[in-house]
């Protein structure tokens, strides 16, 4: 199942390449749908393969702030249902949203001022400014990683000066 599994998702996108790399994950850049061989095993790893190929399926390429990138997600969800579909799968609708909780989680953490702890209004990248307090802090561009928030010492010193601390 696993291979035909694959085989079928590269016959509906032809010019995409998949690749066996352990972890499911799209790269625009490469045109590449990486996923785990051994997961295709489980349901899990069959809804992965899912959700990255409608990721590839519909284009997407970038976001620039981290509502962008949730809104990727659901539509890479609601694309991977109708996907499951045509090779006789089912996703479930609370694995869709626990997966989605995850990005959910990790924006909410982004976006609590780290002075005040209200959530607050993202104004560049990777910069938020608290509506409440008037803090900035910046967060790193990188998603899979802790969401870090480094607060500027100094209102009045430019992004990208080293007057900063992690809080």
């Amino acid at each position: 199942m696993k291979n035909s599994l694959v085989h079928n998702c590269q016959k509906l996108l032809g010019n995409i390449t998949f690749t066996d790399s352990g972890n499911f994950y799209w790269s625009p850049h490469t045109k590449t749908i990486h996923y785990n061989l051994t997961a295709l095993d489980t349901a899990n790893g069959q809804w992965a393969l899912m959700h990255e190929t409608a990721h590839a399926q519909l284009g997407h390429l970038s976001y620039t702030n981290d509502v962008g990138l949730l809104k990727l997600e659901v539509a890479a969800w609601q694309e991977a249902v109708k996907l499951a579909e045509h090779f006789e799968l089912s996703i479930d609708a609370e694995h869709i949203q626990e997966c989605l909780n995850t990005y959910r989680d990790w924006l909410y953490a982004r976006s609590t001022c780290p002075t005040c702890e209200l959530n607050s209004l993202q104004v560049g990248e990777t910069e938020y400014v608290c509506l409440n307090c008037s803090t900035q802090w910046f967060v790193s561009q990188s998603r899979f990683c802790r969401p870090y928030r480094m607060q500027s010492r100094d209102k009045k010193t430019p992004p990208g000066l080293p007057q900063t601390m992690f809080v």
